[in-house]
């Protein structure tokens, strides 16, 4: 980002190398230091004298839920905020814009960019305050190099133009042909021919000057084509977007796939659900955190027809297209609560001419529903790209959808993604000393006509997520077991979870992932059901918790007179009363209608002192005891005589098999 900010603030023959470091010292956790980043760049290079035109500033603009503005808020106070963009900018114009939003509207960004850049004018009035200060105390600036000492044409001036009296409508002829013509391939010829008439061994004239002219004069040639004929490289009109195609399940062992066209890039995207022990651990400037949404972009070579290296690790632009893609997508992702997966997304261009990062977007959003994730809504981008003239921008003209050559030879790239409600990412640089916020304005218009027009497409495809998980994903469930006990169930050094996953693991072809959390609950991955049933079955069995209102099934483990006692775990057992058997009071011999190992259905209706009282009322049971209880007086309880409730010591027997005093003179079971 502070690239972006200062780099078209240099001459364009500014070759000098330039190193910039940026080390943070310190961080106190609340001040974002991307802000003070692009202020300190901008004051070092200032304070060196070097072709500059500076300062800039940035600011990290945020917008609440009540609609308002915040600029540079703490960091904790981000969380619930509805966007938050970096914007950098440097006098009216803005330099660039990168960050997320959950749908907002383009006349919400007119206010977050105008709030923006007042707070940015202040710092950049503030920066001129102190290098004038520092220049009047009679401080030394090292280089002195002005903006009038550097030319704005890359190769000598005479060469330039006897180049373009001699090879101008080749070079034109070049760049007008059909899209998957090579222009290189033409290119090539005229340098070769260019070459051989211009460089002599006495000469001062180089290669890279003839390629430097060539490229000087086919920049002027798209560039005049555009602003006064509005006549495009293929011929489309200014607000024209190349053909558009988009399909589905393109790869048939993977969890999600799609493939999404626009004109000659091509993006397939393959969306992979894992356990949340999958997550990404992420050891950054404020600790450690997990990310369970992952977007990755990769664009090899052979995308571009290069035969270069295949990268083995992310550059520059694959981490900043990758950003993109995942700040798009990630607020349109269901919460953990509601989709217990780590979701991970790989976008692979497999053709490119321009934008590939919304073509990742595209075919991402895609991927993601065919794999059953359920979006809140599908997600679309599109690139805005702007032509001006030299030297006076208010001249402009806008061009939806850029290809590689408008982005190569334009201003401004200006991406912008989002669902047909709002926005929902912005990735913006530019080639100019910034661009006039009224500009901007209407470029996030053009971008919403636009990505509705993407939409409609992607839609006619998938336009809901798919209902149904694909068979080998895995199957993710969650319980909760007491978090006191947490312990007890990893054992030491792991060892119960350890031989728990082992076991679990023999009934699939995948092993099992457990993780518990810090408040006991705990979330299961499985390969198939029964591995998920074994799993939770041996945690229940063990450490669940019975739940008042919750229902089970559990077997009797002994009936007596005034009730039935019920093992539905390890850990759940109760006593059913026999007033919660029937609404009003029966004369029943339990005896008869229960057994003992019989599995009956009970609902939980109180926890008191540690033991569980259950309920049957209202809860169907198998046909023969639901027959048995429909009908108690069926299976009256045997009349006993007073002389049969007396001991062999003459008293009234009082106790009943289980050594307990129950209900008076009652007998507890018929001797």
């Amino acid at each position: 980002q502070v690239d972006h900010s200062i780099r078209s603030l240099f001459p364009k023959s500014f070759k000098r190398a330039t190193s910039l470091v940026l080390t943070v010292m310190a961080y106190d956790q609340e001040n974002d230091p991307e802000v003070l980043a692009v202020l300190g760049a901008s004051l070092a290079l200032s304070l060196t004298g070097a072709p500059f035109m500076g300062p800039c500033s940035g600011v990290v603009a945020c917008f609440t839920q009540e609609g308002k503005v915040e600029l540079n808020p703490l960091v904790e106070e981000r969380e619930n905020h509805r966007a938050e963009f970096l914007i950098t900018g440097v006098d009216d114009r803005a330099l660039s814009i990168e960050g997320w939003a959950k749908e907002l509207t383009e006349d919400e960004m007119d206010k977050v960019l105008d709030e923006s850049m007042t707070l940015i004018k202040e710092m950049n009035a503030a920066q001129t305050d102190f290098i004038n200060e520092y220049k009047a105390a009679g401080n030394e600036i090292r280089i002195i190099e002005t903006e009038e000492g550097f030319s704005d044409f890359p190769a000598p001036e005479e060469l330039i133009n006897k180049i373009k009296e001699t090879k101008y409508d080749a070079i034109k002829e070049s760049l007008f042909q059909p899209e998957k013509a090579d222009r290189n391939v033409f290119i090539a010829k005229i340098k070769e021919e260019l070459v051989a008439e211009h460089i002599t061994p006495e000469g001062t004239i180089t290669e890279m000057d003839i390629s430097n002219s060539i490229e000087y004069i086919a920049r002027r040639i798209i560039r005049d084509s555009i602003l006064k004929e509005d006549k495009r490289r293929l011929g489309r009109n200014l607000t024209q977007i190349r053909p558009l195609s988009a399909a589905i399940d393109i790869l048939p062992t993977v969890h999600g796939s799609a493939i999404f066209n626009r004109g000659l890039t091509q993006s397939l995207s393959i969306a992979t659900l894992g356990s949340i022990g999958n997550a990404q651990m992420v050891d950054a400037m404020e600790g450690e955190s997990t990310k369970r949404f992952m977007h990755h972009y990769n664009m090899p070579p052979y995308a571009s027809g290069e035969a270069g290296r295949f990268p083995y690790h992310p550059g520059r632009r694959e981490i900043g297209h990758g950003a993109i893609g995942e700040n798009a997508l990630k607020n349109m992702i269901p919460s953990e609560e509601e989709f217990p997966y780590t979701i991970r997304v790989v976008s692979e261009i497999m053709s490119s001419n321009g934008s590939t990062s919304m073509a990742a977007t595209c075919a991402s959003s895609m991927a993601l529903m065919v794999a059953g994730v359920p979006l809140k809504k599908a997600v679309a981008g599109i690139g805005v790209g702007l032509i001006t003239e030299d030297k006076n921008d208010d001249v402009y003209k806008l061009l939806l959808d850029i290809e590689g050559i408008e982005d190569f030879y334009g201003d401004m790239d200006f991406k912008v993604t989002g669902t047909d409600s709002g926005i929902t990412a912005i990735q913006y640089e530019n080639k100019l000393r910034g661009v006039k916020l009224s500009v901007l304005k209407e470029a996030f218009r053009l971008a919403k006509e636009g990505r509705l027009q993407v939409l409609e497409v992607m839609n006619a495809v998938i336009a809901q997520p798919k209902s149904t998980l694909p068979e080998n994903a895995p199957i993710v469930e969650k319980m909760t077991i007491d978090k006191e006990r947490i312990g007890e169930l990893i054992g030491p050094g792991g060892k119960n979870i350890k031989e728990l996953v082992a076991k679990a693991s023999e009934l699939g072809k995948n092993p099992v992932d457990i993780n518990i959390d810090d408040n006991g609950v705990v979330t299961i991955s499985a390969s198939n059901g029964e591995q998920l049933k074994f799993v939770k079955q041996t945690i229940t069995n063990n450490f669940a918790e019975a739940e008042i209102g919750a229902e089970y099934e559990g077997k009797v483990d002994k009936v007596m007179p005034y009730g039935v006692f019920v093992d539905v775990s390890g850990s759940i057992t109760g006593l059913l009363h026999v007033s919660e058997m029937w609404e009003q009071r029966t004369n029943a011999d339990l005896e008869k209608i229960f057994s003992e190992g019989q599995m009956i259905k009970v609902k939980v209706i109180g926890k008191e002192n540690g033991k569980t009282s259950f309920s049957i009322k209202g809860i169907e049971q198998e046909a023969e005891l639901q027959d048995k209880l429909a009908h108690p007086e069926n299976f009256p309880a045997p009349e006993y005589k007073r002389e049969d409730r007396r001991d062999d010591r003459g008293g009234y027997n009082r106790r009943d098999d289980r050594g307990d005093r129950r209900f008076g003179n009652r007998p507890s079971r018929f001797r």
